[in-house]
Formats: structure tokens, sequence, C-alpha cells
């Protein structure tokens, strides 16, 4: 064969791996339309909460990137508190039947430590149930309390659960099942109820689904849980993994195989790469529309562009990794997000550390993320400092790649003495992260991969930017469950001093020995960030969180003052000032008051400081201006005076107070900001069992009540206050009973009033 017909049957084939792979393209498009996502991407998902355990003691995300900028290395020896008999199976020789040749690997701490009386779990239940169970039960409380939620309140909401779980080992020692827990015993170890179990608990009745894909389980359980959000499944959703070994058997199998490093240690796209280093961890992502994340004021901390899953087929080997499938999931993610290649920074690989898998690897991001760039893709991966958490590693990945984002920092990976040679690294434009490095933006948001490949065949790819840009520049602040992450929404930025001289902090807690406990971690925090934590912020963020039974009240002049007295309280000895107490049953009413409460700039701090006051105010301030078109003020003044202007200081408005003392005027001013005082309770956790109110506040009263809708109240609002405006000096108005058919106009248009004013002396 010559030249030109090798070259004409190459052309051929590359002519119909085109078309097919513009079938593929096309019909992947189609199948994102039809789940209502575009070529830009479609809805984006938000992440606005994040928690996990990993090796090194991590127990928050904010301890997960001290340890990856501080270039720690988490592998450590096997623990001695699960019962392993460690010398009976190791031996450093290879492939010996019943002998692993490694005795480290990244281990979580203290894995039997669980408070069952926390989640109403009896004693015998909490001893059968499998430690990922209960660390995922953990986790989804700091999840979602970090996100300015409480967990409380989520009973009933349609709230999703998807959790990647591998091992199901833990009940397998029937041998140590002491009596009264075996009935227990067969729920506490299957896969499918560690989903179930968190829906059952926190009350959550969105789809609840526990995945095994092996390692790439907790990043499908994120693409799943992104597909639901955006089918309107539900309306937040719970992702990720968790992975606990129980027993030694993984080590034992592995061992005989021969692709454990002996030092369990993985070395990421390394020369030296020689094995992978088992590891543990759990991690989970709360994720909302990124609407309704911005609409609730919940913390953006990056969205989820796109995603995509696949799997090899029929490929060379069961579990050996296919690398023109890896190429097909990234590009699927990248069709998914609208974005081209050159449009992602980095990409945190799955690097494992073998020797066969991390070529495969390489080259699949050399040809798809490393063509025609006009700067290097980056190149990571946290299993160089943690081990391989197997199904919770996709998590710890998007965990870390989250906070780099916001931290504008790429971390170093570890172990790497020069990059592998069974890659051809001139092949495309992507470069090991050997050393920590800057993230700056090359003319887009920061982006990022995240990569999976599980024993399974199914692959993952998970595509990240960084929030918004009014969130963007704001750094995670929160202690591991202190107080939730910031965000940059307006009821999140700190009150001036000036403003709240006198802060109140509120801790709760299940017991007492638990109150003690978070008033001493909260105290840490403060310590610890210095000048930095800001008191309102602090005070601010703590309303967010339930409101357990055992109660604390601290009122401070200043942060030396508050940690003085946490750390009383900590101790046993609250001083003056602080109030502990156990909760009380009972039932809340709330009262609005009637004209005579205005003043001018009522409601000014507030309407800066909170969000959801201000938001508030403005709707129901926009509806009452329309009604009140044509209104006059003082003097003659400009007609449909904004309500806006009565917020304005006392000092630099005459004409404005004047105006408020007219009560067509100081109604419907009270009426806009007794509204957004309720809504900025209610966003607080307040929820009364009983609203009235006097005079204008009854109109308040059943709005709130869902009574009236808003437009309704600002339309009978707008027309009580003219018709008491329009009565004679020294008269008053009075109330009469009236049919449905007589106050039917005063709703349907405000020109037709069927009300009665009678004069009356006095």
């Amino acid at each position: 064969m010559d030249n030109e017909e090798k070259l004409v049957n190459y052309l051929k084939r590359a002519t119909a791996d085109l078309r097919e792979s513009r079938r593929r393209l096309r019909a992947a498009e189609d199948r994102l339309r039809e789940l209502g996502v575009g070529p830009d991407g479609g809805v984006p998902i938000a992440i606005v909460g994040m928690a996990c355990r990993y090796p090194g003691g991590v127990t928050a995300p904010e301890d997960l990137w001290r340890l990856v900028t501080d270039e720690v290395d988490a592998v450590t020896p096997m623990p001695a508190d699960r019962g392993w008999d460690i010398d009976a199976i190791y031996d450093p020789e290879r492939g010996k039947p019943g002998k692993t040749y490694t005795r480290e690997g990244g281990f979580l701490r203290d894995v039997a430590d669980f408070e069952p009386e926390f989640f109403g779990i009896g004693p015998n239940e909490a001893t059968a149930m499998d430690p990922q169970q209960r660390l995922l039960l953990e986790t989804t409380w700091e999840a979602v309390e970090r996100a300015g939620i409480d967990p409380t309140a989520l009973r009933g909401s349609r709230t999703g659960v998807f959790v990647g779980v591998m091992y199901g080992d833990y009940g397998s020692r029937s041998d140590r099942i002491p009596r009264g827990v075996q009935g227990f015993i067969a729920h506490g170890s299957h896969r499918s109820v560690a989903s179930g179990r968190i829906s059952y608990l926190y009350g959550f009745e969105g789809p609840a689904v526990t995945v095994d894909t092996a390692c790439s389980s907790s990043l499908v359980a994120l693409h799943l849980a992104a597909q639901a959000l955006r089918g309107g499944e539900c309306e937040l959703a719970l992702a990720g993994g968790a992975t606990v070994l129980s027993t030694t058997e993984l080590f034992v199998d592995s061992g005989r195989q021969g692709v454990l490093s002996p030092d369990g240690r993985c070395k990421s796209f390394a020369a030296a790469a020689d094995g992978v280093g088992w590891g543990e961890g759990v991690g989970l992502l709360l994720l909302e529309r990124l609407s309704d994340a911005q609409r609730h004021g919940h913390p953006v901390l990056a969205v989820i562009r796109g995603s995509a899953v696949n799997q090899d087929g029929a490929s060379s080997g069961l579990t050996a990794p296919n690398g023109p499938s890896q190429e097909r999931v990234i590009g699927a993610a990248l069709a998914a997000a609208g974005l081209s290649p050159s449009d992602v920074d980095v990409v945190e690989g799955h690097g494992s550390g073998t020797g066969l898998g991390d070529p495969i690897e390489a080259q699949a991001l050399l040809a798809t993320y490393g063509q025609g760039r006009d700067r290097a893709l980056w190149l990571g991966s946290v299993k160089s400092n943690i081990g391989h958490a197997q199904a919770a590693s996709g998590a710890a990945g998007v965990i870390k790649m989250v906070l780099a984002m916001r931290h504008r920092t790429l971390p170093k990976t570890l172990h790497v003495d020069a990059p592998s040679g069974e890659v051809d690294w001139s092949a495309g434009a992507v470069e090991l992260l050997t050393e920590s490095r800057p993230w700056t933006r090359n003319g887009h948001p920061r982006r990022a991969g995240v990569s999976a490949f599980g024993v399974s065949g199914t692959n993952a790819h998970v595509i990240l930017e960084e929030a918004p840009d009014e969130a963007a520049s704001i750094i995670e602040q929160a202690p591991d469950e202190a107080v939730p992450a910031e965000s940059s929404h307006p009821d999140r930025t700190a009150a001036s001093p000036a403003a709240s001289p006198v802060m109140p902090v509120v801790v709760s807690a299940k017991s007492e020995a638990a109150l003690r406990a978070q008033a001493d971690r909260l105290a840490g925090f403060l310590a610890e960030r210095g000048a930095d934590a800001e008191m309102a912020d602090v005070a601010s963020a703590l309303t967010r969180r339930a409101a357990l039974a055992h109660r604390a009240a601290l009122v401070a002049d200043d942060r030396d003052g508050l940690l003085a007295a946490l750390r009383g309280l900590a101790a046993g000895e609250p001083p003056p000032g602080v109030t502990v107490e156990a909760a009380r049953s009972g039932r809340l009413g709330l009262v609005f008051s009637g004209q005579g409460a205005q003043r001018l700039g009522m409601g000014r701090g507030l309407y800066a400081r909170f969000g959801v006051f201000a938001q508030a105010f403005d709707e129901a301030a926009e509806l009452l201006t329309a009604e009140l078109a044509g209104v006059s003020g003082v003097s003659g003044g400009s007609p449909g005076l904004g309500l806006r202007e009565l917020l304005a200081p006392a000092s630099q408005a005459d004409e404005t107070a004047a105006a408020l003392n007219q009560t067509v005027f100081a109604q419907a001013g009270l009426f806009a900001v007794e509204t957004a005082l309720y809504r900025l309770l209610e966003s607080f956790g307040v929820r009364p069992d009983f609203v009235a109110g006097h005079s204008l506040g009854e109109i308040t009263a059943a709005h709130v009540a869902g009574v009236l809708e808003l437009a309704d109240a600002c339309r009978l609002v707008a027309a009580r206050g003219r018709l008491m405006q329009a009565l004679p000096a020294g008269g008053a108005m009075a109330a009469i009973g009236c049919g449905e058919e007589e106050i039917a106009p005063v709703l349907a248009g405000r020109n037709q009033i069927s009300v009665a004013a009678i004069n009356a002396p006095g």
C-alpha cells in the first residue's frame, strides 16, 4: 500500500470518527434539551453548604483547606481502635494469600464516636448502625446549618438525598454483635438505608437514592442531584459520599492483586507512582438552584455549570480504565456547561497513583483540555494528601476546588518527584501542580473540572464555576459547626459598631454538656480569628441555627466581653449577663401596632443591614406608592411621595417628616415596615402561632397570616388611609359589618370604595 492510499484510508477513518462524535454530541444535546438544559448550561446549580470528615483530623471544609495548603501528608498507620489484627495480615512480600504488604492509609479518627440521642436513636440501634450512616447523619446537619438553614425547619420539605456508599461490611462481623443489637443489624448495614435514614430522621420528602458506582459514587450522586433539581423533583438536595472501612478485606484483596502502594500514599501522575493508597472520608454538599439560593439569601459558594456520567462499556477489561470513555465524559460535561476546553483552568484529577490508571487519565486530559489553549491546564489531586477516599473521593475534590476558587489559590500536589514518564506531556498544554500557585482569572470566571472513575467502569466529570461576582470576593469564614459560611447577600454583611453597640449571642444544644461544648468551640473560633470575627456576623449567623432544648443568651459590649462570657459558660460558671435555661413549651403570639407608632427613619438600620427586610419593604413600598399616586404631600408637595423617603434621617428631611404625620403616609409606612419586620423575624426562624393587630395593624396581621395577598392588603391600606385622611379635623372613623358584595369593590379598584366614614366628636 503506497503512502497516498494510506492517507486516504486514514482520512476515511478520521471522517467516520468525526461523524460518530457529531452524532453523539447531537444526541447528548437533544437529551439535555429534554431536561431543560440548553447550550448555555441551562439551569445553574449552586453549592450553598459543605461538610466533611477526612484523614488528618479534618472535621470541616476549613480543616481540609488548611491541610492542602499546609501540604500535610495525612497518611498514617492502620488504626488500633477497630479490632484489626494488623500483624497477622501484614507481610512485606507481595501476593501472599491472606496478606497485605502495606500497613498505612488515610484513616478517619474516632469513627466510633457518635451521639445517638441527638437524632433520637436508641443505644442498640446506634451500635448496629454502620459508621458511614452515622457520619452521613452528622454531616447532613452541618451542611444544612452552614448554609444558614435550620435543619429542623426542613421537615416535610422536598429535599433530596443522593449519597454514594460502596461498602456494607460493618454487619459482617457476626461474632461481635451483642445480644439486643441483632434485630437492627440488617438496616444498619444496608447501603440503601444510608440515604433513606437521612430522609427519615430529618423528615425530607424529596428523592432518596444511594449510589454505588465504586470510586465515582459521590460525583455520580452529585450529577443525579443536579438533574433532580433541574427537573423540579426537589427544592434542595444533599449530594456526596461516605467510606469507612470496617474490616481489612480491601487491603488483603488489593495486596493479592498487587495494586497497593507499599507506603500507602497516592503519588498522583508522578514518575514514582507505585499503586493506590486507600483512604476514608465523608463529604456532603447542599445544592440549590442558583436563582432560588440568591432569592433566599443562602451563601453561594460555587456553581455547578455542567456534569456528565458514562460507562466504559466493552473495553479492554472489566476494571481497566478506558481513555476514549474518559474523553467522551469530559466532552459531554463541557457540552452540558456550554463551554469550550479553554474555558476551564484546572482539573482536580482522579489521580489514584496507579501505573495503569494515571497515564490513561492524563492522556485523556491532554486530548481534551490540553488542545487549543493559550495557557496550560493545571492538574492536581487531593488523593496525594489524604489517600483514595473511594466513594467520598469525588466530593473531596469538589470541596477542595470550591475553596481554591474562594481563596484564589491552587494547592500543591504532593509526592511528585517528576511527571510520569508513561505520559507524552508534549501532546497538549497540561501541567502538574508541583507547587502551589495563585489562581488568577483568565478573561473568564475561575472554573475547574473534577473527575472520578469507578472500578465499575462508570465515569463522572463535573465542571465548577466560582460564585457570581457579588459573592466571589468573600472567603468562607465559618468555624466547624459554629457559624455558617458568609455570603455577600445584604443580610449577611456586618453592621457598624455604632449601629449595634450591644450584640446578643444565642447558643443552643441538645444537652447541658453539649451546650458547654458549643460555647467552648465558639470561644475558640473567636480567639483564632481575632479582630477578623465581626460580632454582628457571629450573632446574626447563630440566629439561623436550630433552636435546641438547652439554650444560653449572652450579651456583651465587645469581643473580649463575649469571649469571657463564652469561656465562663464552657466552664459551667456563666458570668452575670448570661442567661442559661431549658426551652419551655408554649405558644407565641405577635401583635402589630396601629397609627401613632410611626417615626421618621423607622426601619432605616434594618433596611441597610438585612436583605430580607429590604426586599420585603421594597415590595410593599412599590405597591403602596402606586396606590397613593396623586396624593399630595404637605403644602402642595410633589404627588406620589415615595415611601423609601420615610427611611431618611429626621435631620435631613423636614418635608418628609411632616408628610409622615399625615394619616395616609403614616399608615402606609407602618404597614411596609411591619410587613418587612415580620419577614425578617420569619427568616430568623421566629414563626408565631397567633397574630393580631390594632387598627392598621389588623391589616398587617391579616396579610402575614395569609388571609390577604400583598397587593390586596396594600390596596386596602391605601384606601383606608385616604378615607381617614379625608375626615375633618377632630373626626374619627368607625368600622361596620358588611357583606362580601359590599367590600368587593374595595379590592377590585381603588376608586370604588364602599365603606362608611362616620363623623364623631373628639
